[in-house]
């Protein structure tokens, strides 16, 4: 069990950004750098011929996101860097979300799935950042 002290320190926000942080880092090193699969090269195909270095400066920019978001959870009492953190985890999903529905209107129809899957998941991470941590037990109303 936590003491008062751990419980108050704790932040389902913060957490919610080391998670996703480490999540985006490794998809960027494992899924992009390492492995990039058929469909994501080729509904990506229309922003890779623009980006110098391809997949692998794509890859980087989720790694870099990634560990930012991760960065900013661990500060305690920092919210600007909070802020950002979800601004860094919203910016990869929302230009996939992005590349993959002008893809799927033109040059790769099977992309669509992956721009609703990246579109709902940039709307979630939105959606997140605008809510406030739960408050402690001791402070929320009982039932009754």
């Amino acid at each position: 069990m936590w003491s008062a002290a751990a419980a108050r320190r704790f932040s389902h926000r913060r957490a919610f950004l080391v998670v996703l942080g480490l999540g985006w880092a490794g998809y960027g090193g494992l899924g992009i750098i390492g492995q990039p699969r058929y469909g994501t090269a080729r509904g990506l195909a229309d922003l890779t011929r623009h980006v110098p270095g391809g997949l692998d400066t794509l890859g980087w920019m989720w790694v870099a996101c990634g560990a930012f978001a991760a960065v900013a959870g661990l500060l305690a009492g920092c919210p600007r860097a909070q802020a950002a953190g979800y601004v860094a985890l919203a910016v990869p999903g929302g230009l996939w979300a992005g590349v993959f529905a002008a893809a799927a209107t033109s040059s790769y129809p099977p992309a669509v799935g992956s721009a609703c899957g990246w579109g709902a998941f940039t709307l979630g991470v939105v959606l997140v950042s605008g809510m406030d941590d739960p408050l402690p037990p001791y402070l929320r109303k009982g039932r009754g």
